[in-house]
């Protein structure tokens, strides 16, 4: 069976709320209904089969004597052997349905998540940490494949053991049950409030556990400051203090748990002996013959036996319930209205023309401190605009919202004197495209990269865009040529192949709007006048919208924008600017000579 880790599945409650939750299930299962109740039937075939076996068992105990059913005794054993033989096919089939069902339900569930987990907008993830997500896809939905394989199924085959087994212990002898019934609830009261206590332990176990694994998952990304800082001896001890905790936590669980199993023995097999010496009574006065106390030891233990296992059934089922209200939080997400084109609607088809009226924007998470203050801006077609200022002063933050990751507020935001809210996601996004100063690359091959800019592109296309972007000058030194490997996250590439790679990526996206992000400021001199040159052959024929910190790689922008804190402080050509006297700009300009 497949090793599922639960470690940071929470518990979920057993309650209307929760079987509502996993009643969600029910929409990936339905189209598989038929064979879903066909394994219930095997299932339900399989147990009924089990609590015949020791009824049979104790007519052959009773020998020559007839048995319960008018069987002789070579007649029971061939009806145990067929009996075995139809248990074996039913669980056989039982099995083979319900995993084909599962694995069919949960690849649709899968997809599902994924697909709606990829449409949420950008201050869902701004909120969670990819481990977390990733969690949700990964641990969560294999919980929910062992439980609808295994789990549901034996929660089944105990409720028909329990049930079938105390029915047919009452059929055996009334007496001898009662007083089973007598010893044996009062030791599963007890265990189920025990259950409780230890499961708290547990839960604390899981959540120090999931600590860890962040410190693991934080230390492997950053590995390269944890190195450059030496510091490893410092997430070491980080890692030790956490282990050393999960230890004792766990160990603590333990002894709960040890005196719970040691319990549960105890109380079972306490109640089962006590059974059994009271059937030797019965057996004693003749009120019971061998047989009857026989297949009664064997039900007791089978009903004994199942009822301890309902507290990992119970738990599991917790675990469940827990894993689906944990999957279906990110469904009650809203996502985005993205739609696959083929083709830009020639009415959302823009020419370039961007208007900004009065924008005032706040992230979610940070509304009482506004980003972007009454920003009034026309940047006209196939014009070049940059935009200046310090650090923070809301430049990354325009360029966010001219791609709608973060929505700015109604009729503040114009594409040819059309809202931005009046335009289909997808479309507007189609024809914008970003090249960032930190440059993510998929872990693909070169050619996969640039055709990320357009699935549909042919090889002379990526070639043609790589050529335009001055990438063919080092592609072509990989003896791979496009089929190079970048590595993860592009690792194998220096800053300025990465660089070349997203120019030749946006190139291939032919975009109407570029927004160029910083994309030379960490480039050495040559990378930069490479780079510098693919940018402007990019910018020939498009809106461009430029985040400089190096002044001088702006100067023949058509307009300059000067932002502070938030505020549009100054704008107009270089020239202009700079004829400003104590002007923002100029000053920007002789600090970063002078320096």
């Amino acid at each position: 069976m497949r090793r599922v880790d639960t470690s940071n599945v929470p518990n979920g409650k057993i309650s209307r709320s929760g079987f509502a939750s996993a009643f969600r299930l029910y929409k990936y299962m339905k189209p598989y209904r038929v064979q879903y109740m066909l394994g219930m039937f095997f299932l339900l075939g399989s147990s009924l089969g089990s609590l015949a076996f020791p009824k049979l068992l104790g007519d052959m105990v009773n020998g020559g004597e007839r048995s319960s059913l008018g069987l002789t005794l070579n007649q029971t054993a061939l009806l145990i052997a067929g009996i075995l033989v139809l248990r074996a096919v039913f669980s056989y089939f039982r099995i083979v349905l319900f995993v084909n069902v599962t694995e069919k339900s949960l690849a649709a569930l899968r997809l599902a998540s994924y697909r709606h987990l990829i449409k949420l907008p950008l201050h869902f993830f701004e909120k969670r940490r990819v481990g977390e997500l990733n969690s949700r896809i990964s641990a969560d939905v294999a919980l929910l494949q062992e439980t609808m394989t295994t789990t549901l199924a034996e929660f089944i085959r105990q409720i028909v053991v329990i049930t079938g087994g105390i029915t047919l212990l009452a059929i055996t002898s009334i007496q001898l049950t009662g007083f089973m019934l007598i010893v044996l609830p009062p030791a599963m009261v007890f265990a189920k409030f025990f259950g409780k206590f230890i499961r708290k332990f547990s839960k604390e176990v899981q959540t120090k556990v999931a600590d860890s694994n962040t410190i693991v998952e934080e230390t492997l990304q950053g590995i390269q400051s944890v190195k450059t800082f030496t510091n490893e001896f410092v997430e070491i001890a980080r890692y030790k203090k956490k282990t050393k905790e999960i230890a004792d936590l766990g160990m603590t669980s333990g002894k709960y748990r040890g005196a719970f199993s040691s319990f549960i023995i105890l109380g079972l097999f306490g109640a089962i002996s006590a059974v059994v010496w009271r059937g030797s009574v019965l057996l004693q006065k003749g009120e019971m013959v061998a047989g009857d106390l026989f297949s009664f030891v064997i039900y007791s233990v089978f009903v004994g036996g199942t009822i301890g296992g309902l507290a990992t059934v119970y738990a599991n089922i917790q675990k469940f319930i827990g894993a689906t209200e944990d999957l279906f939080k990110i469904y009650d997400e809203e996502p985005e209205d993205i739609q696959e084109l083929d083709e830009i609607d020639p009415q959302y088809r823009m020419q370039g023309k961007v208007s900004l009226r009065n924008l005032s924007f706040a992230y979610p998470s940070r509304k009482e401190q506004s980003v972007l203050k009454n920003i009034n801006l026309d940047i006209q077609s196939n014009k070049m605009i940059a935009l200046v200022g310090p650090s923070g002063a809301g430049k990354s933050t325009l360029a966010s919202l001219l791609l709608m990751l973060h929505r700015p507020p109604k009729d503040t935001l114009f594409f040819d004197q059309v809202d931005s809210h009046e335009y289909p996601l997808s479309a507007l996004r189609r024809q914008i495209s970003l090249v960032p100063q930190d440059i993510f690359l998929f872990g693909g091959s070169i050619g996969e990269n640039i055709a990320y800019g357009n699935p549909n592109a042919s090889e002379r296309e990526v070639y043609k865009a790589a050529e335009n972007a001055n990438a063919l000058e080092f592609i072509n030194r990989f003896p791979e040529k496009f089929e190079t490997i970048v590595g993860e996250r592009g690792t194998q590439l220096s800053g300025g192949q990465r660089q070349r790679i997203a120019i030749a990526r946006a190139i291939l996206n032919d975009p109407k709007i570029l927004i160029l992000d910083e994309a030379t400021s960490s480039l050495d001199s040559e990378s930069e006048m490479l780079v510098q040159e693919a940018l402007e052959k990019l910018m020939v024929g498009r809106t461009s919208i430029i985040i400089a910190h190096r002044l001088s790689t702006i100067r023949k922008a058509d307009e300059i924008v000067v932002l502070e804190q938030g505020e549009v402080v100054e704008q107009g050509t270089h020239e202009k600017l700079m004829s400003i006297r104590n002007g923002r700009y100029k000053k920007l300009i002789e600090l970063q000579y002078s320096a």
